[in-house]
């Protein structure tokens, strides 16, 4: 249909005259524009003012959706200087607008989200909990809408435009077995029923379309082992006994946790091993070594995430040009070569320090 006439489906319309590629229908036009690398956005918003509010009203976004098109940016901070995005296909890097917070925000320990095309951002103003969204389509940070039960130290995923978030510890230090669903098309928060069992320093996933978290503790000296299943078309929690076996102390990480393809893969950082779980016989397979040491600071300051169909494990190096952050990634399809995983470099980052304080893949 031309673009000067038919239904309207919200995409923007030129006429005959005004077309935003010449001898092409504006539909056309919108379909190459989509097929454009995330990376050229910039330099493509700056051709005339028609491609400018193409790009600045999101709508390629939508139209990358139905095509079936997705990029997966890795977003991180290895220092205070702010949030650093990687391009893993243009092997190229990008410097996001200062995150307008105050020092409070900006100094604590804070976690990250990336749902839809938004990065949330959770941290600790002076007085209470905050959390900060970044926008792609924007391109600038806003305050989020907060929780119900405001919360940091929870399991959190998320699939597609909505995330989950579980446990956690309140600002007295109350140990949760609450859950909330964000839904990044309203930016609100909605509550779910709340878990079978309260736990802080977990970590959450989905999985066949549901919502898992696994590890955490009940309290500083009761770590657990058992995870627990949320379906969000029964809208219950199932708990598993025995999902996750090796029971994290108060002092280590979360678990970390991947899944790519529907599977479950995680690291054990006391022996630097990757494992895959068998959910069948709900056991975990010992597949290979990391390429970084994840042992050094009992899990902290690495980052092992789903980037498309490959793993990607985050990590801090010392070598004879300094320190830096090196992006390691395995596509699990390729197997395992006696005992061996072929990680390749997809990218480095110089003089940054050796930890990653936070980290999100977002795909879009």
């Amino acid at each position: 249909m031309s673009s000067w006439g038919g239904v309207n489906d919200g995409r923007p319309r030129f006429g005959p005259s005004d077309l935003l590629l010449p001898g092409l229908v504006d539909d056309v036009a919108l379909n190459c524009l989509a097929l454009a690398s995330r990376s050229d956005y910039t330099s493509l918003s700056c051709i005339n003012t028609k491609f400018n509010g193409i790009i600045k009203s999101g709508c390629l976004y939508g139209l990358r959706k139905q095509m079936g098109i997705v990029e997966h940016w890795v977003y991180l901070v290895c220092d205070l200087r702010g949030w650093e995005v990687f391009d893993p296909v243009r092997k190229k890097w990008m410097t996001l607008p200062r995150m307008p917070c105050d020092e409070c925000f900006n100094h604590a320990d804070k976690e990250s989200l990336a749902v839809g095309s938004e990065l949330l951002v959770f941290g600790r103003e002076f007085l209470d909990f905050a959390i900060w969204k970044y926008s792609l389509i924007c391109h600038s940070w806003v305050k989020c809408q907060g929780m119900n039960r405001p919360r940091c130290l929870f399991g959190s995923s998320s699939l597609g435009s909505i995330s989950v978030v579980a446990g956690g510890s309140d600002k007295h230090g109350n140990v949760l077995q609450s859950a909330e669903l964000y839904d990044c098309s309203s930016g609100t928060w909605e509550m779910l029923p709340s878990m079978h069992t309260p736990r802080r320093l977990c970590s959450g996933f989905f999985m066949d379309g549901k919502f898992y978290v696994i590890g955490g503790m009940l309290n500083p000296a009761v770590p657990l082992t058992c995870g627990e299943e949320y379906d969000l078309q029964t809208k219950k929690w199932r708990k598993i006994e025995d999902m996750y076996p090796f029971a994290n102390g108060a002092t280590q990480a979360p678990p970390l946790v991947a899944v790519v393809d529907n599977q479950l893969y995680a690291i054990e950082h006391l022996t630097n091993m990757v494992k895959k779980y068998d959910k069948l016989k709900k056991t975990w397979d010992v597949l290979g070594r990391l390429p970084v040491r994840a042992d050094l600071a009992n899990g902290w300051g690495l980052a092992f995430k789903a980037c498309g169909e490959e793993l990607l494990v985050v990590g801090g190096q010392r070598g004879p040009e300094g320190e830096g952050i090196v992006l390691n990634s395995w596509c699990p399809k390729s197997g395992v070569n006696n005992g061996t995983l072929d990680w390749k470099v997809l990218g480095v980052k110089e003089h940054v320090g050796v930890f990653v304080y936070n980290c999100a893949v977002m795909g879009c």
